[in-house]
């Protein structure tokens, strides 16, 4: 069977196409907007001019145009890795060489998901790590220190692990047994589990990586 007759290979190069598209929609949007800053960088718009100095403007200028810069690295980081993981077969890889020491099953199937999703997180590790103690730090907005953006890493990962598993738990669950609407029952699912986010985000997730104290302007709080 050639590769162009064989469904597998036909989806796989189809999504790619459509990841990739949209990789260079991306960037697309972040080289426009990059354009834009420059060319008005050097005036403040009429509506802030009473507000806003020009050197506070072009200084968030420059701030803009380097997160935007890591923006499109970033974007084409994500395009590399999508092909490593799709036509270059680094996503069956992963798979076959959990199958060694793994039956087939739901378990495999998990750890197969959490795995894939480590390893994403790891690759873009040095991104995250310039954007705060590089571009953050030369503007001033920087007010993390390495172990706090570790220790905030770390709570990150296990927050996503405490949440995430027993969703995809039930995602796969009813891929398996959901039947031909499988997919419908899965969105039901993912909608209840983002309603049970947004609830316990303020008072549980937020704490864990913010500091909050009580509003103490009675007026604003009022309007609030």
């Amino acid at each position: 069977m050639s590769l162009i007759s064989d469904p597998t290979w036909v989806a796989t190069l189809a999504l790619s196409a459509l990841l990739l598209a949209n990789s260079l929609v991306r960037w697309w949007l972040a080289g426009r907007q990059m354009r834009h800053i420059a060319r008005h960088a050097d005036q403040v718009p009429a509506d802030f001019a009473d507000s806003v100095g020009l050197p506070e403007h072009r200084k968030a200028a420059r701030y803009a145009m380097s997160k935007l810069r890591l923006s499109l690295l970033d974007i084409a980081l994500d395009a590399v890795v999508l092909l490593g993981w799709t036509l270059l077969g680094g996503l069956d890889a992963l798979n076959q060489a959990f199958l060694q020491w793994m039956d087939p099953g739901l378990l495999q199937q998990m750890v197969l998901v959490v795995v894939f999703m480590l390893i994403g997180g790891l690759i873009h590790l040095p991104l995250g790590w310039y954007e705060t103690f590089r571009i953050e730090q030369q503007f001033g907005f920087n007010r993390s220190t390495l172990a706090l953006w570790l220790s905030d890493l770390l709570k990150g990962l296990v927050l996503g692990l405490v949440l995430g598993v027993p969703i995809l738990w039930v995602v796969l669950s009813l891929m398996t047994a959901g039947g031909d609407v499988w997919w419908l029952w899965a969105w039901a699912a993912l909608v209840a589990y983002q309603w049970f986010v947004m609830w316990i985000a303020p008072n549980v997730i937020m704490p864990l990586f913010n500091r909050f104290t009580p509003l103490e302007d009675e007026a604003l709080k009022a309007r609030v």
